[in-house]
């Protein structure tokens, strides 16, 4: 089988590239994501340097990237304890919902978008980067900090909630039928119930599953099992990323720590592609008209995010320097609110370079301003402690 010399030159060059970034982030304290953000923005539709060849690798690592970032994350964390945070969270969500949602429906009305556009552009304002955000904990080191839990309920009962909310935004932009949208929510909800409960009940089993000494086969198995379990979540149209979470939270003890260790540099090359990704997606061109409306929204949301996680962290009793940093690592949003778009499709010509300029400003602003809170860790709380982390001070 012969390889594309232009696929082999431009995926060689663009992870060059992410070295040399990465490594100027890191020699700058910062976090590289929004280094790799500009990038993809340099060589996507209208950049300075496309790489046309490179495009499906890109686009298909991004999906892997996710779902990688996910994974480890949950293997930070034990689901019976996990379980307990999420029920107590209820009410942060509620809170989530009314402060984001509310702002992109109300510049929707006032753009003069019909309801699907005022639907779309709500739910886009609404859901955090669940891949930037899990990407930021890990990089300033706040895995173990107090206010994590809270954040990880946050965008897991956001991504439920699109669980709920995709089938129907899908049925209506096809112009199908409301019994169409009901059914497609009664599957999402049993799936993620399922999901939930087989994980709690028997994801015990799962460790036994999969261990082995070789770390070869353990990365087989760990990352089989869990592009599976993503891939059927997809098919119900509820979030991979939620699945690949659940498969990490059933893995414990050793099998979790190894498993870390060998799937850490796998999900840092792919967590790289799917930052890259997103600038990929964006034309510049397609920014300038719509970055005013974009920059108002993008301020006002950047402020109700920030007293969502704020309010989730006072829940757990954090302290309010908690409080700041669980607000700020929430600001981000990415893949669902470009998913949105892609449902929409063309329907309003203002809605995809709207909420593709208002992702990219808040993609880049979220992990700046996260940083700038500090990355001070205070003592982790019992469901820290779930997977044999040692206590943070």
């Amino acid at each position: 089988m012969r390889t594309p010399v232009a696929l082999l030159l431009e995926l060689g060059v663009i992870l060059a590239a992410l070295s040399v970034l990465g490594a100027l982030a890191r020699r700058l304290t910062l976090s590289p994501i929004p280094l790799y953000l500009l990038a993809g923005l340099a060589v996507g539709k209208g950049g300075i340097a496309p790489v046309p060849a490179a495009g499906e690798f890109v686009e298909t690592g991004a999906a892997i990237g996710v779902i990688l970032l996910l994974l480890v994350l949950g293997l930070e964390f034990s689901l019976p304890e996990f379980a307990v945070v999420m029920r107590r969270h209820v009410p942060s969500a509620v809170v989530d919902l009314v402060l984001n949602a509310a702002p992109g429906a109300v510049a929707g009305w006032l753009l003069g978008f019909d309801g699907i556009g005022i639907l779309a552009l709500a739910g886009a304002t609404y859901i955090s980067s669940s891949g930037i955000v899990a990407r930021l904990l890990s990089d300033l080191h706040r895995l173990g900090n107090r206010e994590t839990p809270a954040i990880l309920s946050v965008l897991v009962l956001e991504d439920c909630a699109m669980a709920l909310y995709l089938p129907v935004l899908a049925v209506l932009a096809s112009g199908g039928a409301w019994w169409q949208a009901i059914l497609g929510v009664l599957i999402a909800v049993t799936a993620v119930l399922a999901a939930f409960t087989l994980s709690y009940r028997w994801g015990h089993h799962l460790g036994r599953l999969v261990a082995h000494p070789d770390a070869e086969q353990l990365l087989l198995r760990v990352l089989g099992l869990t592009l599976i379990v993503a891939a059927l979540a997809e098919f119900v149209h509820a979030s991979a990323a939620v699945g690949a979470f659940l498969v990490g939270l059933s893995l414990t003890g050793e099998t979790a720590t190894r498993t870390r260790a060998v799937l850490s540099p796998l999900r840092d090359l792919f967590a790289a592609v799917f930052f890259l990704a997103i600038g990929v997606s964006i034309d510049p061109a397609e920014l300038l008209p719509v970055l005013p409306t974009a920059l108002a929204l993008a301020a006002v949301t950047l402020v109700t995010k920030v007293l969502t996680g704020r309010y989730a962290a006072s829940r757990d009793k954090v302290g309010r320097h908690g409080q700041w940093r669980a607000g700020t690592a929430l600001i981000a949003r990415g893949e669902f609110s470009l998913v949105i778009v892609g449902l929409v499709g063309t329907v309003h010509d203002t809605l995809g370079p709207l909420v593709t300029a208002y992702v990219f400003l808040l993609a880049i602003a979220g992990p700046l301003l996260t940083r700038m809170t500090g990355t001070g860790l205070h003592r982790s709380t019992p469901m820290g402690q779930g997977k044999n982390r040692p206590t943070s001070q």
